[in-house]
């Protein structure tokens, strides 16, 4: 039997600093990766309303886009140039009216900015009622 006196050992000591380190590598993890959701939406319900349609039309101009970037107006295929070159199109099928109706119809393919070069010719022909032609989904 060993009845000798053990010696004074140091009581083991956890240092706290590394695991800090480590929460607070995590914590700036779950920062940087977590989305947040926007619960900021809006419930409407639209109301409803039965109005008389309007006996006269206003002229309208039809220009058409397909996927390629080619452009029609009113079933007339042209050369799209540059946007001045289309504005001047659409002042000589306005006639000079201003209350002109520029309907869009552009292909679900077409370049967003083959849309907004027609836009900005009708801003530039004066011809600021504009409008988009679409079609019921199944």
């Amino acid at each position: 039997m060993n009845f000798q006196r053990r010696q004074n050992q140091e009581e083991p000591e956890i240092n706290l600093i590394p695991m800090i380190d480590v929460l607070l590598v995590v914590l700036i993890f779950l920062m940087v990766t977590t989305t947040y959701a926007k619960f900021s939406e809006l419930q409407i319900n639209l109301p409803q309303a039965n109005g008389e349609t309007s006996k006269e039309k206003p002229a309208q101009i039809t220009v058409s886009v397909d996927a390629v970037g080619n452009y029609q107006v009113n079933a007339n295929t042209i050369n799209f140039t540059n946007v001045t070159n289309l504005a001047q199109i659409l002042k000589q099928e306005a006639k000079g009216s201003a209350d002109t109706v520029i309907i869009i119809n552009a292909d679900a393919k077409a370049t967003h900015q083959s849309v907004v070069n027609v836009m900005e010719a009708g801003r530039e022909a004066g011809l600021t009622r504009i409008t988009f032609a679409t079609q019921k989904s199944n």
